[in-house]
């Protein structure tokens, strides 16, 4: 590629991505040029992300990106979250992040709900319950030494823009996933925060998607080959924000599920539900480019199939994923289904032997070959993936006339049909890079490249990217 380009940075919770984007009023196009694995370190204090890694491996993909443009414009970060780094006074990191799987949080969730039950934080935050939220991480790490010193609270897209910029801000729909950011204010909730021995001072300045932060540090430049004239340019930096922007809906009314290691299902408002009956479904207000509202519950995803492949591996009987589906699809529906959301499957571990264990407590027949537990993953993200999309429209009062999948779930097109079939309404798979893509979109609009709102930046989706249609059978 040549050309004035951006480059996203999309951090997955198992893989991570560079990609190169041109954009331009009749053009989209994308072009990976680094990708490698995002693999949790288990240490003696607790499992961790190797962000050190990390952030060579991104240094690495903008070196590249950098050689394939002629002029890179602009550099945009993703990625999941809740996570967080603590820096000191000097910005220097106290320790390697935790991981969100790693099991500290759970003495916090009642010191947490001592001082604000479970339905004062829901009607302040608007954020589901989820045990790894940062509110409730950050209560865990009260005591510590790294938490005594630190001056910064930064969420792990918001470390890489300082990184590589200088500059530390928290971008909003990132920081919208603590539970410590005022749903109706957007902004921190510095009351809640002092209730619970969390200094407020820890949090950065927000930022919104679109935000023009300025040019790449000396050392980053030095890294990458960048030249002056590249910005660092906000975008929806929770990887779901920018999935949503990368969704090709038009006027028809629609749900999403943003399908890879987590599934992001559910709808996008103009405000906040905040009612009795979403909190006890568990959906949750998250902050989406434009001022939306990402409404939305999430389900395991495909974390039970990875950690059922990667156990087999560490048996030393690995088996390839694209063999296993097809020998998945032949086998007859009605066959055992399980609740992906049990907290059981949140760990890292033997997977296969705890799905068998779900079977037997819901008296339901044991998978007897390893196709036959795949198609028990699929067959219940499915059916819980149906049930989702109808309570997103009935707890939001939205329609919703067809589904789009997208991610690397949009790839598989047993999950596809199975999904369509459980939601019985049309699905539409694809793009699989929506979240890059949505990145690049942001970083283009903010730079001139294009002009208009959501509608106009899913429409040159429509315009240029391939989707599947499946249909309820």
């Amino acid at each position: 590629m040549t050309g004035r380009l951006v480059a996203a940075v999309d951090l997955g919770a198992s893989s991570g991505r560079v990609m190169v984007g041109r954009v331009a009023p009749n053009e989209l196009e994308l072009t990976e040029v680094h990708r490698f694995p995002n693999d949790a370190v288990q240490l003696p204090d607790g499992l961790h992300w190797d962000i050190l890694r990390l952030y060579r491996e991104v240094l690495i993909g903008l070196r590249d990106a950098a050689r394939a443009a002629d002029g890179l414009v602009s550099v945009g970060v993703d990625s999941w979250g809740v996570d967080y780094a603590l820096l000191d006074d000097a910005g220097v990191l106290l320790g390697d992040p935790y991981h969100y799987r790693d099991d500290r949080t759970e003495a916090a969730v009642p010191l947490v709900h001592d001082v604000i039950s479970p339905a004062d934080l829901y009607a302040r935050t608007g954020v589901q319950f989820l045990r790894f939220n940062t509110i409730y991480q950050l209560v865990a790490a009260r005591g510590t030494g790294a938490f005594g010193a630190a001056r910064r609270m930064l969420m792990i897209p918001d470390l890489l823009t300082f990184w590589l910029s200088g500059v530390q801000v928290s971008e909003v729909t990132n920081a919208s996933t603590s539970g410590l950011l005022d749903v109706h204010r957007r902004a921190w909730d510095t009351e809640l925060a002092d209730s619970l021995t969390i200094p407020s001072s820890l949090f950065a300045p927000l930022a919104a998607p679109g935000d023009v932060i300025g040019p790449l540090g000396d050392v980053a430049r030095h890294e990458t080959g960048a030249g002056t004239e590249t910005l660092l340019t906000l975008v929806g930096s929770h990887d779901t924000a920018s999935a949503i922007v990368g969704v090709p809906a038009g006027d028809v009314p629609f749900a999403y599920i943003a399908c890879g290691t987590w599934s992001l299902i559910g709808v996008e408002l103009e405000r906040a539900v905040l009612t009795e009956a979403s909190r006890l479904a568990n959906f949750t207000n998250e902050g989406g480019v434009d001022d939306r509202i990402r409404y939305l519950r999430n389900v395991m995803g495909l974390w039970l199939v990875q950690e059922s492949l990667r156990t087999w591996e560490v048996a030393g009987t690995p088996e390839q994923l694209p063999a296993l589906l097809i020998a998945a699809g032949e086998l007859p529906a009605g066959g055992p289904v399980i609740d992906p959301d049990d907290p059981a499957f949140l760990p890292p571990g033997d997977m296969p032997a705890r799905i068998e264990a779900a079977c037997l407590q819901a008296d339901q027949r044991v998978p007897d070959s390893r196709a036959g537990l795949i198609r028990c993953i699929l067959d219940s993200l499915a059916a819980a993936y149906g049930r989702t999309v109808r309570d997103a429209a009935r707890l939001s009062g939205q329609d919703v006339e067809v589904v789009h999948i997208v991610g690397g779930g949009a790839r598989n097109a047993l999950l596809c049909q199975l999904t369509a079939d459980a939601c019985a309404l049309p699905l539409l798979a694809g793009p699989v890079e929506a979240t890059a893509l949505g990145n690049v979109l942001v970083q283009a609009r903010a730079h001139g490249h294009l002009t208009g709102d959501l509608q106009t930046l899913r429409s040159l989706l429509r315009e240029t990217q391939e989707v599947r249609h499946y249909r309820p059978s």
